[in-house]
C-alpha cells in the first residue's frame, strides 16, 4: 500500500534532496515565480550543491522546460539514470517513515505516561515505535525529509526529528486512541488538531492557569475540611482526581462561550459527587453539613444519602447563561447514563421539535443548533462491567435516542473497591474499550497534568461540536483513601497505597509548576489557600471568584415540591362533542390518494373509518390512536417508544403505514393540523433497561407537556429493566421529590404462549405500591384506555402510570366501546355488574377479577345463564378504590357472604395477596362477616405452562371452579 502511494508520488516528485529530478521540478517553478516556492526550498537552493546551477539558470528564467538547452537536458537525464537505484532505496526509507508515523498514531498511547503513580505497566507495548525496529541506515538518519509530503507540514526534518516530534505528541501524558475509526474525515480532523500543536499550554494565559489552580485548591481544601470535621464518615472523596473540578468548570465555560451551549445535563456516581455539588453547582456548605449530621431536610420523604443527591443551578459565563442539572443517582452504577441521555433528548425535542418530528419521514435525525450538552462521569471498574453502558453506547447514534454526542469522563482511579488487578476487572486492555463499538475517539490523560487535562477537555468539546458524536476522556488518577473513608485500602493494595502516601497532591504539583514557570508566586498561592479556608471555616458560600451559581434548587422543575402523600385528583374529562370526535377519528383514518396500503392494514383503516362514522364499535387500537389525536390537537406532545411500537407487536396500532410500492411512510397523527403537538413514535433498540431508563429521563423533563409512553414487547420482558422500575420509577419521588409522568404499557394475559409470554409480574409492581407513588391500571375496554391516557396527561400531579395492557382483547368483539363511551364517559376504577338479568337480592356469589379473565367468566356465566352470580371488574389496582368497593358491597351485595377473587396467574403471583389485604380493610370498615376465596392456578415457580394443552386444561378449570363451585 505504502509503495503504491509513493510510486504515484514519485512520478511527479521525490522526497529528499538526493532526488535530483524532484528538485529540478521545484527549481523550474522557482524560476518562474520565486514567491510560489516554500521558503525552505529557497533556503535549500542557496545552500545545496546546486547553487552554481541555480545562479546560471536564473538568468534564463523565461526558458520553459521543453526549451532547456540540450546540454542541461542531457545532464538531467544522466542524473536521473544515476539516481534510479538511489530512488528505490528512498522509497523503502520513506515507507518506513510513514509506517513509523502511523505506528505512533496507532500505538503511541501504549507508551504514554498515563499513571500518576507509575505503577501501571502496559505489557502489550508494541516495539513499532522504536527506530531500531525499522533498521534505518546511518545515512538515512541524517538525511533531511520534506515533512509537507509526509502530511505534517513541519518543514525539513531528519528521521530522529520526526521520531521525537511524534513521541512528544503521542507518548507524554496524553494517549490518543482514534485509529479504530473508519471515517477518514474524523481521523484526519483529529490528526490535524493534535499534530499541529507544539505546546498544549499555548492557548492558556497566566490568568487561566491561576484560575485552574484556585479551583484545584477549592477541591482539595473542601475534602480536607470534611475529612477533619467528619472523620470516618462516608463521603467518597475526590482526592487523587481533584482535577475533575477545573475540568467540569472548563467544560461549562468553554462550551458556553465557544459553542453556545445553554443547558448541561450531568450524570455521575458517588465518587467526588459532594465536591461537584459544592464547588461546581453551588450547594451551600451548611446544607452539606446538615446532611452529614443527618438532619431531615425533606418534606415528608424518606430522602436519600448525600452522595446520591442531584442539584440544579444557573451559571453565567461571560454573559452566557448555562443551566446545569446534576441528575439524582442510585448506587446502581452506570444506570444514570441513559437517564441523562433521555433528559438531554427531551430538551432537544422541545427546542427543535419541528425538525425532530420531520426526521422520521426523512429517515435521518438532524440535531440542528444543538444547545444541550450531556456529560456522563463513569468509574473505571463500572464502565467496563455494567451492561447498561453497552446498551447506552448502542443507542447513541440511533434516531430514537440520538443526542448529538455525549462527553464521557472516566474517573479512572485504577481500582474497584478492593480489586485492582485488571485480569480480575475486565478482559480488555483499557476500561474504555467498550466505546470502540461506536468508533468513539478515546483520550487517556494523566490527571496530574492539569494543563493537559484542559487541552483534552477543549479537544473533546470541539470534536463533539464538529461531529455530533460521543467522545471518551479516560482521566487516569488514583484514590487517596479507601473506597469510602472508613475503609482501610492498604490491606489489599499495600504497594499502591505506599506509593500514594508518598505521592504529591495534584494541587502541590500544579502550584510548583506555575511557580517554576513564573506564572504565580508562592505568596499569592498562600493567599488563595487562605481565602478558601476562611470561607470553609465560616461556612460561607464556597464559590471562588468568577463562579457564582444562582437559582440553586434540588429539582429540575421549580414546582416539584408537592407532598408525596398528597392525593392525586384525577382529571375528569370535559365533555367533547360527538361530531368533534368523529371528525378527528375520520381525519386520522383517511389515507392520502395513491398511497398503496397492505391489504391487512387497508382493512384496519377501513374499519376505523366505520368507527369514526358510528357504524362500528371502537376496538383498542382505534381508541388508543384517537386518544393521541385528541391530545395532539390540543397542543400536547406525545413520545411513544418500545420494540415494534409503530406497527404494534400484536398488529393493532399501525401508527406508521407504508406504501407497498416504494416503501414510503405516512404518519396520520403527524398530519392532523398545522399547529398541533409533536408526535414522536420510535421503534426502539432491542433493550429494556437502557430504553426504559432513557424514557424515565425524558419524562422527568417533559412530562408536564408531553405524554411519554414506553411499551414492552411483552410485559414479561419488563423485568430486564427492574433496576429502573425499583430505583427510579417507583421510588424517585419519595427519595428525591422528582416527579415523573411516564406511562408503561405492559402486555399481559394467559393465552397459552408459555412462561415467557404470559405475565408482566403484576405482583412485583403491586409490591412497590405505597404512598401514592404510582398508578396501576388494568383497563379492559377501549374507552378505558382512551380515558386513562387523557387523565395521565392532564392530572395536576404527575406520577408514573403502569398499564397492564391486553393481547387477545385487542381484537375481542366483546371488548369494544361506542363513540358515546369515549365522548361522555370517564375512567372507571371499578365496574359493577351491569347485566339486568342479575337480580340483586338473588345474587349469592360475587366474583371479583381484573383484566382478560373477566370476559372468560362472563361468557361462561351467560352461556350457563347463572345470573345468581355477579362479576365485578377492578380496573385500577393502585391506588386501590376502597371507597368504590365499600359502596358497591354496601349498596348491592351486603347479603352475600362469599366472595371470590379469580385470576389467571398462579396463587403466589398476580394480585391475590394484594387483594386479600385490601379486601380485608374493606370488610373491616363494613363490619360484615364476609369471606374472600381464591380461584386461580396453583402456586407455581413458573408463571405459566409451556404446553398449550396444559394451559387449556388449567384455564377451563379456573373458569369452571369460579362459576360452578358451591362455596
Amino acid at each position: 500500500m505504502y509503495r503504491d502511494i509513493l510510486e504515484k508520488q514519485m512520478n511527479s516528485s521525490f522526497l529528499t534532496r538526493n532526488n535530483q529530478s524532484y528538485i529540478n521540478q521545484i527549481y523550474e517553478i522557482f524560476l518562474k515565480d520565486p514567491s510560489s516556492v516554500d521558503s525552505d526550498w529557497r533556503n535549500v537552493f542557496q545552500k545545496w550543491i546546486f547553487e552554481t546551477q541555480y545562479e546560471q539558470d536564473q538568468r534564463s528564467s523565461d526558458v520553459k522546460l521543453n526549451k532547456i538547452p540540450g546540454e542541461y537536458t542531457k545532464y538531467k537525464k544522466n542524473q536521473i539514470s544515476k539516481s534510479t537505484k538511489s530512488n528505490n532505496n528512498i522509497i523503502v526509507v520513506v515507507e518506513k517513515i510513514l509506517k513509523l508515523i502511523n505506528s505512533f498514531r496507532i500505538y503511541g498511547h501504549q507508551y504514554a505516561k498515563l499513571d500518576p503513580l507509575g505503577l501501571s505497566v502496559n505489557k502489550n507495548k508494541s516495539n513499532f515505535l522504536e527506530l531500531e525496529y525499522y533498521k534505518f541506515e546511518n545515512e538515512d538518519l541524517y538525511r533531511l525529509y520534506d515533512t509537507n509530503l509526509l502530511g505534517i507540514s513541519k518543514g525539513f526534518m531528519t528521521i530522529e526529528d520526526i521520531h521525537q516530534f511524534f513521541k512528544k505528541i503521542y507518548c507524554r501524558t496524553i494517549g490518543f486512541e482514534y485509529m479504530h475509526i473508519l471515517d477518514s474525515t474524523i481521523v484526519f480532523w483529529i490528526q490535524k488538531q493534535i499534530e499541529s500543536i507544539t505546546n498544549i499550554s499555548e492557548d492558556l494565559n497566566n490568568a487561566d492557569q491561576q484560575q485552574f489552580l484556585k479551583e484545584i485548591i477549592a477541591a482539595d481544601k473542601l475534602e480536607h475540611y470534611l475529612g477533619i470535621k467528619f472523620p470516618g464518615a462516608k463521603r467518597f472523596s475526590l482526592e487523587g482526581g481533584d482535577v475533575l473540578i477545573p475540568m467540569l468548570k472548563e467544560i461549562i465555560r468553554y462550551s458556553a462561550f465557544k459553542h453556545e451551549i445553554k443547558e448541561i445535563f450531568l450524570g455521575m456516581a458517588h465518587r467526588g459527587r459532594l465536591n461537584v455539588l459544592v464547588n461546581v453547582l453551588g450547594k451551600t456548605l451548611q446544607d452539606l453539613i446538615d446532611e452529614f449530621y443527618g438532619k431531615n431536610l425533606s418534606n415528608n420523604q424518606s430522602g436519600d444519602v448525600k452522595y446520591h443527591q442531584g442539584l440544579y443551578s444557573d451559571i453565567v459565563i461571560n454573559k452566557h447563561n448555562v443551566s446545569l442539572f446534576l441528575l439524582f443517582n442510585p448506587s446502581h452504577l452506570e444506570i444514570v447514563t441513559p437517564v441523562v441521555m433521555g433528559a438531554a433528548r427531551s430538551r432537544i425535542d422541545q427546542l427543535n421539535y419541528r425538525t425532530i418530528s420531520q426526521s422520521i419521514k426523512n429517515i435521518n435525525l438532524k440535531l440542528q443548533n444543538n444547545t444541550v450538552l450531556p456529560i456522563v462521569i463513569h468509574g473505571d471498574a463500572a464502565i467496563s462491567a455494567q451492561g447498561v453502558v453497552q446498551e447506552s453506547f448502542n443507542m447513541a447514534n440511533t434516531r430514537a435516542y440520538g443526542i448529538g454526542g455525549t462527553v464521557h469522563i472516566v474517573i479512572n482511579n485504577q481500582i474497584g473497591f478492593t480489586t485492582s488487578n485488571i485480569y480480575d476487572l475486565r478482559s480488555t486492555s483499557y476500561c474504555t474499550d467498550i466505546a470502540k463499538m461506536i468508533q468513539a475517539p478515546i483520550v487517556h490523560i494523566n490527571a496530574d497534568d492539569v494543563n493537559a487535562v484542559i487541552f483534552v477537555t477543549r479537544f473533546a468539546l470541539n470534536f463533539r461540536k464538529k461531529f455530533n458524536k460521543d467522545i471518551v476522556i479516560d482521566l487516569v488518577c488514583y484514590r487517596r483513601h479507601g473506597h469510602n473513608e472508613a475503609d482501610e485500602p492498604s490491606v489489599t493494595q499495600p504497594v499502591m497505597y505506599q506509593k500514594i502516601h508518598n505521592h504529591l497532591k495534584v494541587v502541590d504539583i500544579y502550584a510548583q509548576f506555575l511557580h517554576k514557570n513564573k506564572i504565580i508566586d508562592m505568596d499569592k498561592i498562600q493567599d488563595m489557600i487562605q481565602v478558601y479556608r476562611s470561607k470553609l471555616e465560616h461556612k460561607q458560600h464556597c464559590m471562588i471568584e468568577n463562579w457564582n451559581p444562582t437559582n440553586v434548587r434540588s429539582t429540575y422543575h421549580p414546582n416539584d415540591h408537592n407532598d408525596l402523600n398528597q392525593k392525586t385528583d384525577y382529571f375528569v374529562l370535559k365533555q367533547i362533542s360527538k361530531k368533534y370526535l368523529q371528525d378527528l377519528a375520520y381525519c386520522i383514518s383517511n389515507i392520502p390518494p395513491n398511497f398503496l396500503l397492505h391489504e391487512r392494514v387497508k382493512k384496519i383503516y377501513a374499519e376505523r373509518i366505520e368507527m369514526a362514522l358510528g357504524k362500528r364499535l371502537f376496538d383498542w387500537g382505534g381508541a388508543e390512536i384517537l386518544a393521541y389525536a385528541v391530545l395532539l390537537k390540543e397542543g400536547y406532545s406525545i413520545r411513544l417508544s418500545g420494540e415494534d411500537v409503530a406497527r404494534g407487536t400484536f398488529f393493532h396500532r399501525h401508527a406508521i403505514i407504508y406504501d407497498q410500492t416504494h416503501g414510503s411512510k405516512y404518519i396520520p397523527l403527524m398530519n392532523i393540523q398545522k399547529k398541533q403537538g409533536s408526535f414522536l413514535i420510535w421503534d426502539s433498540v432491542l433493550s429494556e433497561e437502557s430504553a426504559l431508563a432513557f424514557e424515565y429521563g425524558y419524562s422527568i423533563i417533559s412530562s408536564k407537556n408531553t405524554l411519554v409512553i414506553w411499551e414492552a414487547q411483552f410485559g414479561d420482558f419488563s423485568n430486564g429493566a427492574q433496576v429502573v422500575i425499583d430505583q427510579f420509577i417507583s421510588s424517585g419521588k419519595q427519595k428525591w421529590n422528582q416527579s415523573c409522568g411516564l406511562v408503561m404499557l405492559l402486555p399481559h394475559g394467559y393465552e397459552g404462549q408459555g412462561p415467557e409470554h404470559s405475565s408482566c409480574r403484576i405482583e412485583r409492581y403491586l409490591q412497590l405500591c405505597a404512598e401514592n407513588n404510582i398508578r396501576l391500571c388494568v383497563p379492559s375496554t377501549p374507552a378505558q384506555i382512551y380515558h386513562v391516557l387523557h387523565q395521565q396527561m392532564k392530572n395536576s400531579i404527575q406520577i408514573p402510570l403502569i398499564i397492564i395492557s391486553p393481547k387477545s382483547l385487542l381484537r375481542n368483539a366483546m371488548a369494544t366501546s361506542s363513540i358515546e363511551d369515549l365522548t361522555y364517559g370517564s375512567f372507571n376504577t371499578i365496574f359493577k355488574e351491569t347485566n339486568n338479568c342479575c337480580i340483586l337480592n338473588q345474587i349469592n356469589k360475587v366474583i371479583m377479577c381484573t383484566g382478560k379473565v373477566y370476559y372468560d367468566l362472563l361468557s361462561s356465566r351467560d352461556k350457563e345463564r347463572l345470573y345468581t352470580i355477579a362479576i365485578i371488574r377492578i380496573e385500577q389496582l393502585y391506588p386501590f378504590p376502597y371507597s368504590d368497593i365499600i359502596k358497591i358491597i354496601n349498596q348491592s351485595y351486603s347479603h352475600v357472604k362469599n366472595f371470590i377473587w379469580c385470576q389467571e396467574e398462579p396463587e403466589n403471583q398476580g394480585a391475590w395477596y394484594y387483594i386479600q389485604r385490601c379486601f380485608c380493610k374493606c370488610i373491616t370498615k363494613l363490619n360484615m362477616n364476609i369471606t374472600l376465596h381464591y380461584v386461580g392456578r396453583d402456586a407455581s415457580a413458573s408463571p405459566a405452562s409451556g404446553y398449550f394443552a396444559i394451559h387449556q386444561a388449567q384455564q377451563k378449570k379456573i373458569i369452571n371452579t369460579a362459576i360452578r363451585s358451591i362455596i
